[in-house]
């Protein structure tokens, strides 16, 4: 079966074309642009990749292999749904769908067990730690990375694996076509209003996704958030159980609690002794864009929401406490149509940081009836706007972050975005030797 990606060079996409690759399928594919991912797909034998995404390239790639199914993300239909690819598609009928339908095929043809790690945040920490324990106990594991990390690949099929690990995103609804074996949530509050007009139903989109799973671990807190009524087949852990901080050395509060998750979880599915998984917890390497060293003293945090931020913070103060360092924030947020909901969530996220310099938010996917909220207004939501100032990305900012690096200050970059983004700036301005 040729299966062919639109965006594989996407943090979701290309994953998951290495893994049908690895279970035998024929894969090509397309992106708007050439990236090191495309380039490490193509050292992986995935040599059918376009760059442009055109009528004239798929249909050449369909002349020489016929394709059997074309696979896309959610950004490409809301960006576009009569893109050249999605019309030519229609006009040869060829099977088309998200990546979740393809997901289930996998599943379905190698047997596979689903384990879905869900939740408005902390999934891809919680995510990569739970990949992370199976393989310290050299259980064969099949898994789909959303970041990069040094243990393992970002996507990976196992044969003979009984199990496979996946974050499962919420937006675009798209955690609803699965019926996982053991779901893990992560934290739930309210997020992607575009899709989930109100509360309600977001928390009911909640209900239902573990109405589906056989098997679910989640904290008491969103427990009673989501108004579950039947505890069937849940796990519900506390987290103010004194084991946590007592037994977990990890950094950060936040991180703590994913770990805990992560463990209840693999030791109920593995049967493993507790004393053995919270050891191999406590050697979890990290991974990318989760306070992230891009040089000394430089950090960048994928933190985006007021809950994301928090977790963030929780890591970075203990950090920035045990070296004696001031702790310099620099924020972008994540799409202006996120905060015209979040505005007086943000209250006391960044208490600790002893500055945080607010620059305009990443804009993707907008509503263009929605007024642009500058930093200065979104500043004034929080408890103490006198900890915060407006800054924007240039030579500016950059002599900011040097001068505080040079006084020995600890700075975290906390931003969401992707090409183009905060992280990128400061990877291109904030070069190396060695990191990449």
């Amino acid at each position: 079966m040729h299966i062919y990606f639109s965006g594989i060079g996407g943090a979701g996409t290309g994953p998951l074309a290495l893994i049908a690759k690895q279970a035998g399928y024929s894969v090509s594919g397309s992106d708007k642009q050439d990236s090191s991912y495309i380039n490490y797909l193509r050292k992986h034998g995935i040599d059918g990749v376009h760059i442009g995404q055109t009528r004239q390239a798929i249909a050449a790639i369909h002349d020489n292999n016929p394709i059997d199914w074309f696979v896309y993300s959610s950004a490409v239909s809301i960006e576009n749904n009569d893109a050249p690819e999605l019309r030519f598609c229609r006009e040869q009928k060829i099977k088309m769908s998200k990546r979740d339908e393809f997901i289930n095929l996998i599943l379905r043809d190698k047997k596979l067990r689903l384990i879905a790690i869900a939740g408005t945040h902390g999934k891809t920490t919680t995510t990569a730690m739970s990949v992370w324990l199976f393989k310290q106990l050299g259980e064969p594991l099949s898994y789909l990375l959303p970041a990069k990390t040094n243990f393992a690949d970002m996507g990976h099929y196992e044969p003979g694996s009984k199990f496979f690990v996946y974050e499962c995103d919420e937006f675009d609804r798209n955690f609803l076509a699965f019926e996982p074996y053991f779901s893990v949530i992560s934290g739930v509050s309210w997020d992607h209003h575009e899709i989930y007009k109100t509360r309600e139903d977001y928390q009911a989109a909640f209900r239902e996704f573990i109405s589906q799973s056989q098997h679910t671990t989640m904290w008491q807190e969103d427990y009673d958030y989501l108004n579950i009524e039947a505890p069937l087949n849940i796990y519900v852990q506390a987290d103010n159980d004194p084991l946590i901080d007592s037994l977990l050395t990890l950094r950060g509060r936040y991180n703590r609690l994913d770990a805990w998750l992560s463990i209840m979880t693999v030791q109920k599915i593995t049967r493993s002794p507790l004393a053995g998984l919270i050891k191999s917890m406590n050697d979890f390497p990290g991974l990318s864009r989760r306070m992230e060293e891009i040089i000394p003293g430089l950090y960048s945090d994928y933190a985006h929401t007021p809950e994301k931020i928090r977790g963030a913070m929780s890591v970075a103060l203990e950090m920035a406490q045990d070296s004696k360092k001031q702790l310099i924030v620099v924020y972008e947020p994540l799409t202006d149509r996120r905060q015209h909901y979040m505005l007086d969530d943000y209250k006391d996220c960044f208490n600790g940081a002893s500055k945080v310099y607010w620059v305009p938010s990443y804009l993707a996917r907008e509503d263009p009836t929605q007024r642009v909220l500058s930093p200065e207004e979104l500043i004034t939501h929080l408890s103490d706007p006198t900890i915060a100032e407006p800054a924007k990305r240039g030579e500016k900012l950059k002599r900011i972050i040097r001068d505080n690096l040079g006084n020995g200050h600890m700075v975290v970059a906390m931003a969401g975005g992707g090409g183009g983004s905060l992280d990128d700036w400061l990877r291109e301005e904030f070069k190396s030797p060695g990191i990449k």
